[in-house]
């Protein structure tokens, strides 16, 4: 498999160099860009993905529909389509951009570029990227924050995009 080469921007989105994604996630919290794609059904409920044990970082954790990282020359809505694409085998959808901002732990940074679907399905996961999905009310996922078993990054982003429109 060759290298993962990301863009490393400033926090207006700029890129302003590249790095491996080896080098990326060790600790030098170079600022890099991710997509996250928020998918609710009809009915307002948040599809979310269980992340595979075999992930490198949050493994088993529930987490947004789609997250995953922008590609060196790549765009950012290119990213979003070839994410959705490769996690969830979705191709036709519209989608909203809901905000942008920096996440720090404690071994990266990422400008985190939201975005937001309505889609009911049908979703064809893939066992590389994923355990399982499903919808969640939002009632459901409210009762579960705090409890461990949501990504920090989730929790933190629902709280900020997502309880304020619904309490």
């Amino acid at each position: 498999m060759s290298e993962e080469w990301f863009p490393l921007v400033n926090e207006a989105g700029d890129t302003i160099g590249k790095a491996t994604r080896k080098a990326c996630h060790s600790g030098s919290k170079w600022l890099h860009p991710v997509v996250h794609l928020h998918i609710f059904n009809q009915a307002g409920e948040l599809y979310l993905q269980k992340r595979s044990m075999t992930k490198d970082i949050q493994p088993g954790k529930w987490d947004t529909a789609v997250g995953g990282h922008v590609d060196y020359g790549e765009q950012v809505e290119e990213a979003l389509r070839r994410e959705a694409r490769e996690e969830l085998g979705i191709e036709d959808f519209t989608y909203q951009p809901i905000t942008r901002y920096v996440f720090e732990s404690a071994i990266e940074r990422e400008l985190v570029h939201a975005f937001q679907t309505v889609y009911d399905g049908p979703f064809t996961p893939d066992p590389a990227e994923l355990d399982e999905g499903r919808f969640w009310s939002q009632d459901e996922i409210v009762r579960q924050l705090g409890q461990g078993i949501f990504t920090p990054n989730f929790e933190q982003e629902y709280k900020r995009l997502f309880m304020k429109q619904n309490r």
